[in-house]
């Protein structure tokens, strides 16, 4: 079996979701350095088999692109270069760091450990995730 991958990629700093083999479960897996991203992909990719990426695709309200609009196009552009064999799909990713902080809160976390940003997005990646796993059924 082969899980799905997310991705919450961000100029310093991107949060990383993936699902169990079964693609039942959706889990933070960690956060990265983002100039570190392929480098770590590619030695996960060593040890896990990933049937498809998903990317958080920052847009605001109205559709039009965020200031990580264009980080988001030159990194699909380096993954398909770097890993061909593996489909990506973008999804939406407005809100989830909102949620992700919301449901930090939800679980109890204080205050200090709601400030850590690195948690924050490997949450919000496993929120797309989880969403992703929810529309398409599985």
């Amino acid at each position: 079996m082969s899980r799905i991958m997310a991705i919450d990629y961000g100029l310093k700093r991107t949060g990383i979701a993936v699902t169990d083999p079964l693609q039942i479960i959706a889990s933070g897996l960690t956060t990265v350095e983002s100039p570190r991203l392929i480098a770590f992909l590619k030695d996960y990719f060593k040890k896990e088999v990933v049937e498809l990426l998903l990317v958080g695709w920052p847009t605001n309200w109205d559709d039009t692109d965020t200031h990580g609009t264009p980080l988001v196009r030159e990194l699909l552009l380096r993954l398909q270069k770097e890993f061909p064999a593996i489909p990506l799909l973008t999804v939406d990713e407005r809100y989830t760091s909102k949620m992700a902080s919301r449901a930090m809160i939800e679980m109890g976390m204080k205050k200090k450990q709601r400030q850590n940003k690195a948690l924050v997005d490997e949450i919000a990646a496993t929120i797309m995730l989880q969403e992703y796993l929810g529309r398409s059924g599985r």
